[in-house]
């Protein structure tokens, strides 16, 4: 029984549940050697039941003054001291200096509020609760102590940001598009931010009010078929392919650089590029890495050796992006100089030993020897990072009220710059994903080392605030990919399947604060993909922080009768859309192509399940044609027979529209659906099997938009908008 205890009882003070709730709606419980197992990731001493509970003391004896304290403005400002009782109040004084400068100090005796040091608890004391938004330093002095006790002090509004179009209740729309699937007759075989700008300015014409992007985080240029957009190298920094080349001030200086594109091999290996239907990751960053280092030593001659303005605006972006960008600089340089010797050097696991991790010396002396090229993945950085923020100026310019929004992926490859010069804040011995559920009764593992908690909290949450200030900058809204990860994230031991995990909770309340801070710090409204298997906690948590929830309309049906649920009723505070990245196309939904392509690839145990899931289909269908001709959208003509209607223009439109009309603030719509395309860009739980995360739109922007049919989509979506649901 005392194992047991002893287990139990370190587990609940680490925050790791030994049961939840399955997708089935049953009690499972989690072994005990998982748990086991991630308590010696995050560094208990899992020996024996003596070391765990001497181990988990020592973790958790509290320090004086904790080092983070975060409240919502309005809340009383109580600060609790754990001391002995035999420490006199008399000898402790208080300081407080705000971020914006001001200086406070006070006596603690004249303060306290509650004094439970006969009983264990601490005493606390009350400083001005009228304190302004901010990260505030709180010093505690004690008389004949040298050094103060310190604290950082967060105050942060009570909601996150909504654009003042949001608050006044206008109802917006815009496409959310995979930035590599654009088509122009101008880029280099995959979308880039110039394609970025050209779309910002089309759909800004025609009414909408954004457009929505997959992680833009940086990936691998020098391993670049490892395109997941959800399994970064850091999700600091951005994706250096997405560089328009021929838009970087330098390339219309370099003679080099445009005689070299200019040759009619170049120009040939563009066309053939741009022709493909899938992109061509390899021949993509072959082709743009051939030009982008003449770029850079232009920049070097023309600039850096003459110290002019442009050469101050980029040393201004290193010195911000300080030891981040260096291990992202550094590990690109290391990777490519590796690969381009040996093409098995797919990620950090593989370098060999010396370049095994940032701090090892082997890396400081790559660092020194090879400054050039460091500095040019550092140039690269700072060019993707302006080419971003002028397609968010350009938003703005053209009167969107929200302009780009991004998605911020849930984790960080394990084969990655921010894994390989992690110095603690992640947990490498395990890995996040997902418990078994119905679709997936495996579980996932997405392979992607979790934040480790107690190093947020011991750190003043310093890595969290880093990654939304990344994130943050250059768009108006931020999508956080699965945002039950601020709740809770599902931790899997290194090597195992997905089965033998357990849950594990994060300080929620104050990673929220914070992200509310942020938020209004850069005006970018935050939008929570929360579907899946969601806790009853977290909904009124995430309604309450002012984070957009995430309607899809298949998902949305009644608990009764399996019915759709109308759009008029999601919840204002939301973002509506048919169909996601992770779905199959308006049009392979409709004629199940996703489950014939499932079948092909043997992802369904047996004909029966799949039968059941073709019988499932056609009762949806035939819900969602009763639901749009009830609500008045279905076009004359479109039959009521769901065995026998076929998905055409005509019903793509009604289907948007009926979403359109409803109460959600923002409609998140697809390109591929009004190109009625059938192919997705990625499959769920397939690697090898399909190529994910390639396929292109069908034709390029200029032909996009000189369809009727879809500027008869957008003026309708624009007009439907207006009106939907107050």
């Amino acid at each position: 029984m005392k194992q047991q205890n002893a287990l139990k009882q370190v587990a609940e003070m680490a925050r790791i549940a030994d049961r939840y709730v399955s997708a089935w709606g049953d009690e499972a419980r989690v072994e005990d050697e998982t748990i086991r197992r991630l308590l010696a990731s995050l560094g208990y001493d899992t020996s024996s039941d003596d070391a765990l509970l001497k181990s988990a003391e020592k973790k958790h004896r509290k320090d004086v003054l904790e080092p983070v304290l975060v409240l919502r403005e309005g809340q009383p400002v109580h600060v609790e001291l754990n001391l002995g009782s035999s420490a006199r109040e008399s000898e402790f004084s208080w300081r407080l200096e705000t971020e914006q400068g001001q200086i406070l100090e006070g006596y603690l005796q004249s303060q306290i509020v509650t004094d439970e040091r006969d009983n264990g608890g601490p005493l606390t004391f009350a400083l001005p609760k009228d304190l302004e938004w901010g990260y505030h330093k709180l010093s505690v002095l004690r008389k004949r102590r040298k050094s103060p006790y310190e604290m950082m002090l967060i105050i942060t509004p009570e909601q996150c940001y909504k654009q003042p179009a949001m608050l006044a209740n206008k109802k917006m729309w815009g496409p959310s598009v995979q930035l590599y699937t654009l088509r122009t007759q101008h880029n280099w075989g995959i979308g880039d931010f110039g394609d970025l700008k050209q779309l910002v300015a089309d759909i800004a014409s025609r009414g909408g009010d954004f457009v929505g992007l997959n992680p833009i985080h940086s990936l691998f240029p020098a391993n670049p078929e490892g395109a997941s957009p959800y399994s970064p190298s850091s999700r600091r920094w951005l994706n250096i392919l997405y560089i328009d080349v021929s838009s970087v001030p330098e390339f219309a200086l370099s003679a080099k650089a445009q005689q070299k594109v200019g040759s009619a091999e170049f120009q040939q290996r563009l066309q053939k590029a741009r022709d493909a239907h899938w992109v061509n990751y390899t021949e993509v960053a072959d082709l743009k890495m051939s030009v982008l280092p003449l770029l850079f030593n232009e920049f070097k001659t023309r600039h850096l050796d003459k110290n002019t303005d442009r050469a101050q605006a980029f040393l201004a972006f290193v010195e911000q992006g300080g030891d981040s960008l260096l291990h992202q600089a550094a590990f690109d340089a290391i990777h490519a100089t590796l690969h381009a010797q040996d093409s098995n050097m797919w990620g950090g696991p593989v370098f060999p030993e010396e370049y095994r991790r940032f701090e090892n010396s082997g890396v400081q002396k790559f660092i020194q020897t090879n400054q050039d090229l460091v500095h040019l993945y550092m140039y690269l950085q700072w060019v993707a990072d302006s080419q971003i923020n002028e397609a968010q100026a350009l938003a703005e310019e053209k009167g969107m009220a929200v302009g780009l929004y991004r998605d911020l992926a849930v984790g960080v490859a394990d084969s990655g710059s921010e894994t390989w010069a992690d110095d603690g804040n992640l947990i490498l011995d395990a890995s996040i994903g997902a418990p078994p559920d119905i679709l997936g009764p495996l579980g996932q593992n997405w392979g992607l080392p979790p934040l480790n908690p107690q190093t947020l909290q011991a750190t003043g949450y310093d890595a969290y605030i880093k990654l939304l200030r990344a994130n943050m900058k250059h768009c108006g809204s931020l999508r956080i990919d699965h945002v039950l990860g601020l709740l809770r994230l599902w931790w899997i031991p290194k090597g195992e399947n997905a089965t033998k995990g357990a849950y594990i909770y994060y300080p929620v309340e104050d990673m929220l604060a914070i992200l509310a801070l942020e938020s209004h710090r850069h005006q970018c409204s935050v939008i929570g993909e929360d579907l899946g298997t969601v806790p009853d906690e977290i909904v009124e948590i995430l309604r309450d922080a002012g984070v957009h929830s995430y309607k899809v309309f298949f998902f949305e049906t009644s608990k009764e009768d399996g019915g759709f649920l109308s759009p008029a009723h999601y919840a204002q505070q939301s973002m509506s859309a048919l169909c996601t990245h992770d779905m199959p196309t308006l049009r392979g939904f409709w004629h199940c192509d996703d489950l014939k392509m499932g079948a092909e690839l043997g992802l369904y145990p047996n004909q029966e399940q799949l039968q059941g899931l073709f019988a499932d289909r056609l009762k949806a269908k035939q819900g969602i044609l009763d639901s749009v001709a009830w609500h008045g959208f279905l076009p004359e003509g479109v039959g009521r027979d769901a065995q026998f209607v076929p998905m055409d223009t005509h019903l793509a439109q009604a289907l948007q529209l009926h979403v359109a009309a409803g109460s959600s603030a923002l409609l998140s719509v697809q390109l591929e659906d009004w190109l009625e395309m059938d192919k997705p860009v990625n499959i769920p739980g397939t690697v090898d099997e399909y190529p994910n995360w390639r396929r292109k739109l069908s034709m390029n922007l200029d032909e996009v938009f000189a369809t009727e049919s879809v500027n008869q989509i957008a003026a309708q979506l624009t007009k439907v908008r207006a009106t939907a649901s107050k």
